[in-house]
């Protein structure tokens, strides 16, 4: 069976909606500055990518802001998007034939925030703040599957930064055991002060001041990331009951794969690699096959050698063309994936590999697209690592090209 997106809502620090963002990206510009959800002045990292222009009053019912957090009004946004980018109403469809999979990895800080400054301003119920992050892990799932009646399986996958690749991958399943159409994806947001100093605490967040040389990947003064907040939300289908309904798909869904590195300080190798080459062989490519890669793109130096060193193994010194749009919007934790995956399609589509910004790729070995280069694509390899040893990767094809399978 062939599965395929045909649906892309994006909500980024360059762009709130696909076009948006996708003409941002191409043009090189950034979405990230100085915090302004809160003073960071106190703290040492004061950058991040926040999504501009977003006032959820304008984009949502009234009735949908006292129950959710910024987090889940942005997901709220990207899936109505997704749906109507896919010219796909769900009321049109069998109750369960329609489900909901997405990533997250912030749980509730936002919300767990509001609730502290009630417990220390008021003598708040303690208990309400901790168990807000066991609530909104799956959250974002439940107010998209009761906003548009999506009864079918829904779940969460937690695995930071891959997320939005697990969560493709569940959806990919779920389409082949039958489900009609899977909403998938991740949109995260942790831009409070609880939400920043559990961030910074991984000790990767940059500390610079500039935006254009605060996160540099791939660069010899790599110093660290930025943080951001959005992602994408995608629609998955089987590509026969699509052409059937007459939706236009954007990508198939070729192959994926997922791994976990051993502990640190094990003397064991990362096995990023391995994922990367599963992934082609569970989408019958060969390494020449692939047009272009999306990098993980950590912007910490021991990360990025990693991650250059399997790319360098399995396509060999500048042998293909890679890139990380990411520097134009921060690392978005579980929407950060999902961002890429929806940045691959939309390259497929127009045959432009979109930039890396601010960088200069001295030492390794990668051909770094620093400015968008059009090319015939047909195949795009997406990675992803979260924090704490996670590894995915996924295969995207055009639908068009010969051979693609699924």
């Amino acid at each position: 069976m062939t599965v395929v997106i045909t649906g892309i809502g994006v909500v980024a620090p360059n762009g709130l909606g696909t076009e948006a963002y996708w003409r941002s990206t191409l043009d090189g510009r950034s979405g990230i500055g100085r915090i302004t959800r809160f003073d960071p002045g106190s703290y040492p990292a004061r950058l991040a990518g926040e999504v501009p222009g977003f006032e959820p009053r304008r984009h949502l019912p009234g009735r949908l802001l006292p129950p959710t957090d910024h987090m889940t009004r942005l997901a709220l946004v990207a899936a109505e998007q997704a749906l109507a980018d896919a010219r796909l109403d769900p009321a049109g469809l069998p109750e369960y034939a329609a489900g909901v999979v997405t990533a997250s990895a912030s749980g509730g800080f936002e919300f767990g925030q509001r609730e502290l400054e009630k417990l220390w301003s008021k003598g708040g119920d303690h208990v309400s703040a901790y168990q807000s992050f066991a609530w909104f892990y799956a959250v974002n799932t439940g107010q998209i599957s009761i906003r548009h009646g999506l009864k079918g399986p829904s779940g969460v996958l937690v695995t930071e930064q891959a997320g939005g690749l697990d969560a493709l991958a569940q959806a990919r399943r779920h389409v082949r055991k039958g489900v009609a159409v899977v909403v998938t994806g991740g949109v995260d947001s942790a831009l409070c002060p609880w939400g920043w100093v559990a961030q910074l605490a991984n000790g990767r967040v940059s500390a610079g001041d500039d935006p254009g040389t605060a996160y540099r990947p791939f660069h010899r003064d790599a110093a660290g990331y930025v943080p951001g907040e959005g992602g994408a939300i995608l629609i998955v289908e089987d590509a026969h009951a699509a052409g059937a309904r007459g939706a236009t798909p954007v990508a198939v869904v070729a192959g994926y794969a997922a791994t976990f590195d051993p502990p640190a300080g094990s003397g064991r190798p990362g096995t990023l690699r391995r994922a990367v080459e599963q992934a082609l062989a569970d989408a019958r490519v060969a390494p020449a096959d692939v047009d272009v890669v999306f990098a993980d793109a950590a912007g910490v130096a021991d990360l990025d050698r990693a991650e250059a060193g399997a790319l360098v193994a399995v396509f060999g010194a500048h042998g293909v063309p890679v890139t990380a749009p990411k520097t134009m919007t921060g690392r978005l934790a579980s929407g950060g994936a999902a961002l890429d995956l929806a940045t691959a399609a939309l390259a497929l589509r127009d045959g432009i590999v979109p930039p890396t910004v601010n960088v200069d790729p001295v030492g390794y070995d990668l051909d770094l697209v620093t400015t968008a280069r059009p090319a015939r694509l047909r195949t795009a390899l997406v990675l992803a690592r979260g924090f704490g040893g996670f590894n995915a990767a996924v295969v995207l094809t055009s639908p068009t090209a010969e051979g693609a399978r699924a």
